[in-house]
């Protein structure tokens, strides 16, 4: 793993100033059986999200891929040289940007290299990460809960339903 991200947080104070809450590397960090490195960032139960003085952590929680439904997710991940993930799809619209380094996206039917700067909408499609390089590719993605058109459940089948990512810490996915 390399350096953490730093998170910096802002809330209030009782009267109402803007204050800086933290300021450092994310308390929650995993890391998944393939060697990818989550560093959970923040995330929100609902839209529009409740915005309070202070609250607590919400980061500690158990890791999973989706959001609380209804809810967002930011993490960073880190995926190590050599590093796929297993094939997998979630419920959500992901926004996905390359940070450092360069990954494959490998689809059903076609796979595309992304590279630092490079951002995809990730869109409930069953896919994998490869890092087929020599040094770490670190990716910010933002999740936000979705639900499948009804159109696109009929073409999908009703049993998508019970195969999607919940967390990736799991070994029998």
């Amino acid at each position: 793993m390399s350096q953490p991200p730093r998170r910096i947080v802002t809330g209030h104070d009782e009267t109402g100033v803007s204050v800086f809450l933290s300021d450092g590397p994310p308390p929650v960090v995993s890391t998944a059986p393939d060697g990818a490195a989550f560093y959970e960032m923040w995330n929100t139960d609902s839209v529009p999200a409740a915005i309070a003085a202070d609250e607590p952590e919400p980061t500690e929680r158990d890791l999973t891929v989706p959001p609380a439904p209804g809810g967002t997710k930011i993490r960073v991940n880190e995926f190590p040289p050599g590093c796929v993930s297993p094939t997998h799809r979630t419920q959500t619209v992901d926004y996905g940007i390359v940070l450092d380094g360069e990954v494959v996206l490998v689809l059903d039917d076609s796979e595309r290299v992304l590279r630092a700067g490079d951002v995809v909408i990730q869109r409930g499609t069953d896919h994998r990460w490869e890092n087929r390089t020599d040094t770490v590719a670190r990716m910010a993605f933002i999740l936000v809960d979705g639900v499948f058109s009804e159109p696109l459940l009929k073409v999908l089948g009703t049993e998508v339903l019970g195969s999607l990512l919940g967390s990736p810490l799991a070994t029998d996915q």
